[in-house]
């Protein structure tokens, strides 16, 4: 079976017998929230009216709606017949992304429901279905509350700086799976440079006969068998290591991934089948370097915001999204900062393939309070489970510039808070560096990173030598308005990234109306002259060990991009390479 099934959502953990919900369904409005009200009851009437094409969220032209306004408390509405080929199977409801608090119910009946925005969440509903036409309703609600995790939506009516149209509803794929009554339901995949922990969880009631019930996993690379283990399977945990008899490392340059697979066997009989795949590779911090493998990588990271013009956030096939990998790679940088967003589960997937370094972030709230630090810390770790097995993610960025903790550079409740992150991502994962509020104000970070969108290479290399002292003890603001501790911490040797500079803003069709950092260049010229500036300033630094220019692509109102929001190339990308390449 192929790693990959087209279009398949979850391409980590792949089943063959699925079926894509998206496409048309129907759709209203309700503003004055009455959907749920006994006289309304719209999970089991719904009202006629508008259609929508999932997963593209009303705002976009993509959804063939686009209205930009909010709009609280949206419904959608579809019908599915179960294959028949599948009988006797459990029925899975996935949905990769809903924004923000959903609850869904099937044939009039309440089937689960879901707060939190960028994640992945399932509802069993076998117990809840027909043999024939079955009807699928959700409601999703949401808000400009600055204490729900919202990254780059903005909590206005109109766009502003760096904020853009907000995102409702679903925006991500929604599809059903078919398993058996005892099935795999999840994989911990722990690599090392020699061999791989696989952990697994299962769920439901193996065959009441059954005496022998164990797992048997065995991994390929290029099709060859290299590795096998069983191990009995009568509990809902368990975990076996995997030692391949040939050895080849990941990396951006040789991105190479062992298939695996996992099967539920009672007495010799395959009661579940799961693909997957791993890398073997290692993420460590040693001298002030950030090691890949054992040796100081340098990394050249593009912020990547994940925008495209008619569909927002959600892109618009898998072709999108390879195209901004191998349009990313081939102007010389290693990685992306992929920022403010949980993207496609698909990009790291095709990440993990081509060998394109990610760190993943959590999107920000904007308000510090009791309730924010409670959904975001829950959401957060979903997001660190829901990545945790590809190779591709290095880092894990929860916190960003001090956003949602605007006081923690003296309040000791949100330095305590980014603490809390900090250790509660470490509880999970042991093996990537984690940073609590990048850019500045840093806690208690693995690596240092700083913000600075300095334009001249020169005065950017002497702040960073003349000054460093008084940067890293944190009593000078690096930037001009921050500094890069908050109180009580010191500098304790990390590695150290400028994790956000550049930002040249450059759009010949947006003169006067656009945003960006510091005064915009006039031309194609100027441009690359900046960017040649800057970076060669960053790569005089001996102590920095690597960069994120910023960005990918304009957004909306922000012209930033190495590429506008078509995926044009501002300058030659061949100068741009000349650029990005050099370590």
């Amino acid at each position: 079976m192929p790693r990959h099934i087209g279009n398949y959502p979850r391409p980590q953990f792949v089943r063959e017998a699925w079926e894509d919900l998206n496409g048309v369904w129907d759709f209203a409005f309700d503003d004055d929230n009455q959907g749920c009200n006994a006289a309304e009851r719209w999970y089991e009437i719904f009202p006629t009216g508008q259609r929508i094409v999932v997963p593209f969220a009303y705002e976009t032209k993509a959804s063939g709606i686009q209205d930009e306004t909010m709009h609280p408390v949206v419904w959608y509405r579809r019908t599915f017949t179960p294959d028949a080929a599948q009988a006797g199977k459990r029925v899975l409801l996935h949905f990769e992304g809903c924004d923000y608090r959903t609850t869904v119910w099937v044939n009039g009946q309440f089937a689960g429901a879901h707060v939190g925005g960028y994640t992945r969440f399932t509802f069993d509903v076998t117990d809840l279905l027909r043999t024939k036409s079955n009807t699928i309703v959700v409601r999703a609600e949401d808000s400009f509350d600055k204490g729900q995790p919202r990254g780059k939506q903005r909590w206005e009516p109109e766009n502003f700086g760096c904020w853009y149209v907000q995102t409702t509803g679903i925006w991500k794929p929604v599809w059903i799976e078919y398993v058996p009554e005892r099935y795999v339901e999840s994989l911990k995949l722990t690599p090392s440079m020699k061999d791989v922990r696989v952990e697994w969880t299962t769920v439901g009631a193996a065959p009441a006969e059954a005496t022998d019930i164990h797992m048997r996993v065995s991994a390929y690379l290029d099709g060859k068998p290299v590795a096998s283990a069983t191990c009995e399977a009568n509990v809902v945990r368990g975990a076996l290591t995997l030692a391949p008899e040939v050895l080849s490392l990941w990396s951006p340059e040789n991105p190479a991934l062992y298939d695996l697979t996992v099967e539920l066997v009672a007495d010799g009989e395959v009661l579940d089948s799961v693909q997957s795949y791993f890398g073997l590779r290692e993420v460590a911090i040693a001298d002030g370097q950030i090691l890949l493998n054992g040796k100081p990588y340098y990394q050249r990271l593009l912020l990547d915001q994940g925008y495209w013009a008619d569909s927002h956030l959600t892109p618009p096939d898998e072709a999108a999204l390879l195209e901004d990998i191998e349009k990313t790679k081939a102007l010389g940088f290693n990685g992306a900062r992929k920022h403010q967003k949980v993207e496609d589960e698909r990009f790291y997937y095709f990440c993990d393939v081509k060998g394109l370094l990610v760190w993943s972030e959590m999107p920000a709230a904007y308000e510090y309070s009791d309730g924010m630090t409670q959904a975001f810390l829950a959401e957060w770790l979903e997001v660190v489970r829901l990545h945790y097995n590809h190779p591709c993610v290095v880092t894990w960025t929860p916190i960003n510039e001090s956003w949602g903790v605007e006081d923690i550079l003296t309040d000791r409740a949100q330095q305590q808070f980014t603490e809390a992150v900090y250790y509660a991502t470490k509880a999970i994962d042991q093996t990537r560096p984690v940073i609590v509020n990048d850019g500045w104000e840093h806690t208690i970070s693995d690596i240092f990173t700083l913000h600075d969108y300095e334009e001249k290479g020169d005065a950017f290399f002497e702040r960073y030598t003349t000054r460093k002292d008084e940067i890293f003890a944190g009593t000078l603001a690096h930037n001009d308005f921050k500094t890069a501790l908050a109180q009580g911490y010191t500098y304790r040797g990390q590695p150290v990234i400028i994790s956000e500079y550049g930002g040249a803003a450059y759009s010949a069709d947006k003169q006067g109306t656009a945003w960006g950092y510091g005064n915009g260049v006039a031309d194609e010229e100027a441009l690359l002259a900046r960017m040649a500036d800057v970076t060669d300033a960053i790569l005089r630094l001996p102590y920095v060990c690597g960069y994120c220019y910023t960005q990918t692509t304009d957004v909306q109102q922000e012209v930033n991009g190495v590429m506008d929001e078509h995926r044009n190339f501002k300058a030659d990308p061949e100068h741009l390479r000349a650029v990005f390449s050099k370590n």
